[in-house]
């Protein structure tokens, strides 16, 4: 049988490869050396609600506070368009009231009163930092026990090499540029996950597939057919969501910003990692067709695929 029309990606898996350890140790060298900008949510902080008069900017809040000197304050609409909901880091119990002040005077004509203040203090954050790195083990550990089952071990073993790349990565650009780590930023790097997985399955179930219906390919070109015949649809999918996120990070305004950007990243990161990173790993590997073929049917000697 005549192979499909493929595009060669495996062979330049070695460059790929080479590229894909250089990346990653720097990744991991932005985060030892400069750390996550952990925000509020992880830190601790103090909350300042506002209720104003009309409808608050929130765009001129931001750039009142940084005129003041709060440059770090996370401005937000909470409930209604006349609540708003200022962030700081300090402690201080009269800060409410220096934020208020601060803005009465930069703007004399908006009316507002400072409606509550509190304290949200740093054994918050160590909570909640700790239950989402138990999340995201968890989430590994479900997806590699998934791929392992419906698959083989082999593919299990591939795509969590594929997302440990991802995560360190990702990662590893926020630390550089220190853009604060929320729990919108954690909700984006777990969703970036999702993505990428769905991503690399893809790609996975047309080389089992494949195997069925190319029996006399191996394992290299099994793949680059198969990564060809997933082509345009990650193509479309990946620019669509870019596009969305683009978008988003644009007029989102602050309070999505780091999702969006987060994301944005992993779209790019994951659509990579699913071609040269979950897919060489089972060339490595030596995945073949007697893999794929249950257990009870080799003891009888069936030649069937799954």
């Amino acid at each position: 049988m005549k192979l499909p029309s493929r595009i060669p990606f495996m062979a330049i898996r070695n460059v790929a490869f080479a590229i894909t350890v250089v990346i990653s140790l720097i990744g991991l060298g932005s985060l030892f050396k400069h750390g996550l900008n952990f925000g509020l949510d992880f830190t601790g902080g103090t909350l300042i609600e506002l209720t104003y008069e009309k409808p608050a900017d929130l765009e001129l809040i931001k750039r009142e506070l940084g005129q003041a000197g709060y440059a770090d304050a996370v401005v937000q609409s909470f409930g209604s368009t006349t609540d708003v909901l200022v962030r700081l880091a300090g402690d201080s119990p009269d800060l409410g009231n220096q934020v208020a002040g601060a803005l009465r005077n930069i703007d004399t004509e908006t009316s507002f009163e400072v409606k509550r203040v509190e304290f949200v203090g740093p054994q918050v954050g160590e909570e909640l930092r700790d239950q989402g790195g138990l999340a995201m083990l968890l989430a590994l550990g479900g997806i590699l026990l998934y791929l392992a089952f419906r698959f083989q071990w082999k593919f299990g073993v591939g795509a969590i090499a594929s997302l440990a790349h991802d995560v360190i990565v990702t990662l590893g650009i926020l630390a550089f540029f220190q853009v604060p780590f929320d729990l919108t930023v954690m909700a984006a790097v777990l969703a970036m996950l999702g993505y990428s997985l769905n991503d690399t399955i893809i790609i996975y179930d047309r080389i089992r597939e494949n195997f069925r219906m190319l029996r006399k390919a191996d394992i290299i070109e099994n793949i680059d057919v198969s990564v060809t015949q997933t082509l345009l649809r990650t193509i479309a999918t990946s620019t669509s969501t870019a596009m969305a996120l683009v978008a988003l990070l644009v007029f989102g305004g602050d309070s999505l910003a780091g999702f969006a950007l987060t994301l944005l990243i992993g779209v790019v990161v994951g659509t990579y990692s699913s071609v040269y990173i979950s897919a060489p790993v089972l060339i490595w590997l030596k995945l073949t067709s007697e893999d794929l073929i249950p257990p009870a049917a080799t003891a009888e000697g069936v030649d069937e695929r799954p």
